[in-house]
């Protein structure tokens, strides 16, 4: 597997919260080194590799959404144009002339339009155009055409091809949190060649945008003895304080806060200097808004921690990392979950 170029297909893959089934597919036919896959009824992908351990061997969640924000179809005008909506939390800022693909009875290539300066009165000229007032442009003639293909409820993305920037650069859609994907699978694909004892479930989560509910029903399901989320976090940027993101190019963050087990802190922490891994410090106070809260609460708790790839421009569809952050996640989770033994799962139960 060549991290740059699942990234480039985790990109490309159709897959907005509640409608993640193209992306699961992509994610499931990259993994070879998986005893068994399966589906749960919210949609979650869970990827098995068993350890050679005596059971009952300890459980170990990894969990990485594979949702991304995008739209849906809210009403087709008269003249053929589409009004929209927002699912997840995308900056109405950064919608206009951007050119977009619609999920109906067949997937059909637009581009968001609104008034032009030149027809616009003063005031709407020093404003952002609002979303109402932002429409696609399919290029149908009338609303019977548009409704041969289109309906309300529709899903649509942003058509967005990822692209190499210098080094080991790249932009493009939904890197949030395809990043974390890949770095799961990279991980996979060296446990392949190591001894584990753990049993490794491998969850590419649904819908964490609205709300973190494939976390929620995938824990339950599983009941790990330990989880490790992986998300975005903010890559270093100009206008945004150090203390705020995490450096490009050097690793992963690993996240301290109230949802980071203690025990389970120091242990990842060791093993990334054990390994050479780079690494950053990401204080983390106020749980919330990734997967790990949803699996820390989870029945009777389960012990997580969170590992975040830098992403910049999150909830663009430039969004830009350093494939060099995501490999050093997946190694960092594979000599990680290789080390775990029952001894230290009955550890995580003291303080």
């Amino acid at each position: 597997m060549d991290i740059r170029r699942i990234l480039r297909s985790l990109s490309a893959s159709p897959g907005i919260s509640g409608y993640e089934g193209c992306a699961a597919d992509v994610i499931e036919s990259a993994c070879p080194w998986i005893d068994e896959s399966r589906r749960d009824t919210l949609g979650n992908l869970i990827m098995l590799k068993r350890g050679s351990g005596p059971e009952p061997r300890p459980k170990i969640m990894l969990a990485a959404h594979m949702d991304e924000i995008g739209l849906i179809i809210t009403k087709i005008e008269k003249e053929g144009f589409v009004r929209f909506t927002t699912i997840g939390g995308f900056d109405p800022r950064v919608l206009l002339a951007q050119e977009v693909t619609a999920h109906g009875r067949q997937s059909v290539h637009g581009i968001i339009g609104a008034k032009p300066p030149h027809v616009q009165d003063p005031k709407e000229r020093s404003k952002t155009v609002p979303l109402e007032d932002m429409f696609i442009d399919f290029g149908f003639a009338s609303e019977q055409e548009a409704a041969a293909v289109l309906t309300v409820g529709d899903p649509i993305t942003m058509r967005r091809s990822a692209v190499d920037l210098q080094g080991s650069y790249m932009a493009g859609k939904a890197m949030d949190d395809r990043a974390g994907a890949a770095a799961m699978l990279e991980c996979l694909k060296q446990l392949n060649r190591m001894e584990h004892t753990a049993d490794i479930y491998a969850t590419a989560t649904v819908q964490e945008e609205v709300g973190l509910r494939g976390a929620v029903t995938s824990s339950y399901g599983i009941v790990p003895d330990l989880a490790i989320a992986l998300d975005a976090g903010f890559g270093d940027m100009p206008g945004v304080p150090d203390s705020d993101t995490i450096q490009i190019g050097h690793g992963p963050g690993i996240a301290i806060g109230p949802h980071v087990h203690p025990k389970l802190f120091e242990a990842v922490k060791r093993t990334a200097e054990e390994w050479n891994i780079r690494y950053s410090l990401e204080p983390s106070p106020l749980p919330g808004g990734t997967d790990t809260f949803a699996i820390q609460v989870a029945r009777a708790g389960v012990p997580t921690i969170l590992l975040s790839i830098p992403v910049r421009y999150m909830h663009t569809p430039v969004e830009t990392l350093n494939y060099s952050d995501v490999a050093a996640a997946g190694k960092l989770l594979a000599m990680f979950t290789a080390s775990v033994e029952n001894g230290f799962v009955e550890g995580l139960l003291c303080y």
